[in-house]
């Protein structure tokens, strides 16, 4: 039969370590999760102006071709809009993750590192 100091001390381990891997954002699920949105995203937005068409087709979003190189409100860049809203999706998560996990990052010591 277990001491139950040998059980309070292994529910407080389980415990800060159920905590810590809470605390922890995966940054390939949030890349691909922001990916997803964001290819999505830009595509339904380019395909609803090319469906609305008019004499000015997305004046505002045709500005993204100075950052996504061959990308304009078009049919043609309809089909860039998915790899590159998956690709700027997936880095922005990937970041986020990085420097959510970075600024929450446990604080080791004694009384939380006061």
């Amino acid at each position: 039969m277990k001491a139950a100091i040998d059980t309070i001390s292994e529910q407080v381990e389980s415990e800060r370590l159920l905590e810590e891997t809470l605390t922890r954002l995966n940054a390939r699920v949030l890349g691909v999760t922001l990916g997803a949105l964001c290819a999505s995203g830009l595509f339904g937005a380019t395909l609803v102006l090319l469906l609305r068409g008019g004499p000015q087709v997305g004046k505002h979003l045709r500005l993204l071709r100075h950052f996504l190189p061959g990308y304009d409100v078009t049919w043609g860049g309809l089909l860039l809009a998915i790899p590159y809203g998956a690709a700027v999706g997936f880095i922005a998560g990937w970041l986020i993750s990085r420097i959510y996990n970075w600024v929450a990052r446990p604080v080791s010591g004694p009384a939380g590192g006061l």
